[in-house]
């Protein structure tokens, strides 16, 4: 373990720009790794890269030793707590629905392939949920198309409750191990990391000086 903070954050607003970073010392990166945490394996296989390395690619295919099927743990919770944020709202809005249902997909489909998948999109292209493209429409249409009627709420939420059903059972039948099995294989890579020489770089300024 190395001195000083293991995580910092950084929120500013300039103008008609915000800034929401958060950045971890590689150790605790590694160790959320080994825990049941979708969220930073989500955030390593983002395609949102601002700079990468030859460490990040081989993170990546090291990543695929850290997922379990009790990943689905996180996917239960995280998908119940955007639901219930979701239903508060008055009107409800499609937005906080889409991320909903891409919470359930991607943990349904961790389950049955142990790969991470972000994209709305692109897990509906395996789920075929014929909603998703008219809701994703009305999001992109703005505000004035994207909210939902108490009809509508209803659907989503026996929508809601069958893709938890279907996360459950693919939990039950996945073949995922139950225990992360890369922790020597990021021991190593952390070791190599703390021995090499430092990479020096300088972040983008953000807005006017």
């Amino acid at each position: 373990m190395i001195d000083g903070e293991e995580t910092i954050t950084v929120e500013a607003k300039r103008e008609f720009t915000e800034l929401d970073l958060v950045t971890h010392d590689v150790e605790k990166f590694f160790r959320l790794m080994l825990k049941k945490n979708g969220y930073v394996l989500e955030q390593l296989h983002s395609p949102l890269i601002v700079q990468t390395t030859p460490v990040h690619e081989e993170l990546k295919a090291i990543a695929k030793g850290c997922v379990t099927r009790f990943h689905c743990q996180h996917y239960f919770g995280f998908a119940a707590n955007q639901w219930k944020l979701f239903a508060k709202e008055d009107p409800p809005r499609v937005k906080p629905l889409l991320y909903v249902y891409r919470v359930l997909l991607t943990g349904i489909h961790l389950m049955r392939t142990g790969e991470i998948e972000a994209n709305l999109e692109v897990l509906n292209s395996e789920a075929k949920l014929e909603f998703i493209p008219e809701i994703l429409e009305r999001k992109r249409s703005g505000p004035e198309k994207g909210t939902l009627s108490a009809a509508e709420l209803d659907f989503h939420a026996a929508r809601y409750g069958e893709l938890v059903t279907v996360l459950e059972d693919a939990a039950a039948k996945s073949t995922l191990p139950e225990l992360p099995q890369a922790a020597d294989a990021l021991n190593d890579l952390l070791m190599r990391i703390r021995l090499s020489p430092p990479i020096v770089t300088r972040l983008p300024q953000f807005g006017n000086s």
